[in-house]
């Protein structure tokens, strides 16, 4: 364990970081800086070790997360789905290991009936639990740009706001817990669409003989532009670099979870189970490893073409 000396927090109370992957690694590097005493913990106990050296705060080795160290007064999760979220809470023990009045804040992208009920766990135990997924990948979490959606009761997203304001740029409330959870599946079911539209629309132009970039150019001055026409295309796929650190298998997941919804609504969605479709074809098709982005790489497989 790191033996660094915490600096002086910015609201009085210690966070437990737990999860440093590629967007945890930035957003708990921006609380250790913005003055917040952090402690660190990963799977990967190399990791968080590395991190709390380079930071100068301390990390908790994960076999260790079944005691809640003393002086925690907010655990921040940012693990890459709902059974790394139960397997801590609950298969490790940490949920019944917290003080009353510790807050849980879960900032990866859980199922919203997961959250729901261990919300109502945590607050059988005095724990407020606040569920608060990310939008906008890891060049905004290293500038603490990212839109941070809110599920908690009124009282919980007081407390944590400000602390939040540190990573996100806009911060948005939506609803009791399990509510963010919910809306982050339905901007990524968005987001998939917007970005396999994109994909598919400038494969077509490519074989019919228009240039990718000056297609680009034309649809962000249109009203056909999305964010994957402003940012993603060009950067991550016109570039090849498919690297903008969001898996695909992570956007599948989040796809299930806005057709599980969908579904549990009893909302009719055509265009998003199609999407999921093609998706869930892709993850088959690409490596393990593939970044979302290289959804437009399977796109172009199938259409012979190469978007440049």
């Amino acid at each position: 364990m790191q033996s660094a000396r915490p600096v002086p927090s910015a609201d009085g109370g210690q966070i437990l970081f737990v999860g440093l992957g590629a967007m945890g690694a930035p957003m708990a590097s921006r609380l250790a800086r913005a003055g917040h005493r952090v402690r660190l913990c990963d799977a990967d106990d190399d990791r968080a070790g590395a991190l709390a050296r380079d930071l100068g705060v301390p990390s908790l080795p994960h076999a260790e997360l079944t005691g809640a160290p003393e002086g925690v007064a907010t655990v921040i999760l940012m693990l890459p789905d709902t059974p790394a979220v139960e397997g801590v809470l609950e298969g490790v023990g940490l949920l019944a290991a917290l003080a009353p009045g510790t807050t849980v804040v879960d900032m990866g992208s859980s199922k919203p009936g997961s959250t729901v009920r261990l919300a109502a766990a945590a607050a059988a135990r005095g724990v407020p639990f606040v569920d608060a997924p990310v939008s906008g990948g890891v060049a905004r979490a290293v500038t603490g740009e990212l839109a941070i959606m809110v599920g908690a009761v009124p009282e919980a997203f007081a407390a944590v706001r400000p602390m939040l304001e540190h990573l996100g740029a806009a911060v948005s409330h939506v609803g009791a817990p399990g509510a963010g959870h919910a809306m982050k599946a339905l901007n990524n079911l968005l987001s998939a669409v917007g970005l396999a539209a994109a994909s598919e629309v400038l494969a077509v132009g490519r074989n019919f003989g228009l240039d990718p970039q000056v297609m680009l150019d034309v649809l962000n001055s249109s009203s056909g532009r999305n964010q994957a026409t402003e940012v993603k295309m060009a950067r991550f796929v016109l570039s090849r670099a498919f690297d903008s650190g969001f898996a695909l298998r992570l956007m599948v997941k989040d796809l299930r979870t806005a057709l599980d919804l969908a579904h549990e609504t009893a909302t009719p969605v055509p265009l998003g189970a199609s999407c999921l479709e093609e998706w869930t074809a892709a993850a088959r098709s690409l490596p393990d490893d593939a970044d979302h982005t290289a959804i437009a790489a399977y796109v172009e497989a199938r259409a012979g073409t190469e978007l440049r």
